[in-house]
Order: structure tokens, then sequence, then C-alpha cells
């Protein structure tokens, strides 16, 4: 048993910190969206857009290539000729 316990110990905060490591949570307005991150980082685990405009958020290389034009749209902050505009700017 006291094995289990210190499995346990160790596994909930390693599995806590692979998630942080592997997904971005980003707040639009008042939602909450999950975004995949392509490599394990910290950087911009947390990002909140209120205030930014559409080419601010676009800006932050790691939340381009991991798709955020594609959630802006889905949401319908952006249109996608607007984020392919601006995809092309940073490309």
């Amino acid at each position: 048993m006291y094995f289990l316990k210190r499995i346990l110990i160790w596994a909930i905060p390693a599995a806590i910190l692979y998630i942080l490591l592997s997904y971005h949570f980003i707040v639009i307005e008042s939602n909450v969206k999950v975004l995949k991150k392509s490599k394990l980082t910290l950087n911009y685990t947390f990002y909140n857009t209120k205030g930014r405009n559409n080419e601010a958020i676009l800006s932050v290389d790691a939340l381009r290539k991991d798709g955020m034009a594609d959630l802006l749209i889905k949401m319908g902050k952006i249109s996608k000729e607007r984020a392919e505009m601006i995809m092309e700017k940073y490309d």
C-alpha cells in the first residue's frame, strides 16, 4: 500500500506537468479553449486574448504554428481571408 501511495504522489504532479507542457489554454472572451502544442514547452501555456487584436495574437510564432488562426476562425473572431492575409505576413 505504501508503494502505491508513493507512485500516486509522483504520478499526479507528473501528469499535471505533462498536460501543462502539451497544451495551450487560450481564453477567448469567457471561454477557455485548449490547443495542442507542437512541442513540449511551457511557453504560452496560458494566453488571454482580451485587449489584443487578431494580428497581435497571430504574431506569436508558437500560437500561430499550433493552429491559433483556425481557432479564431472557428470562434468567429476573424474571417478565413483575413487570417490567411495575416499568416502570409509572418510566413
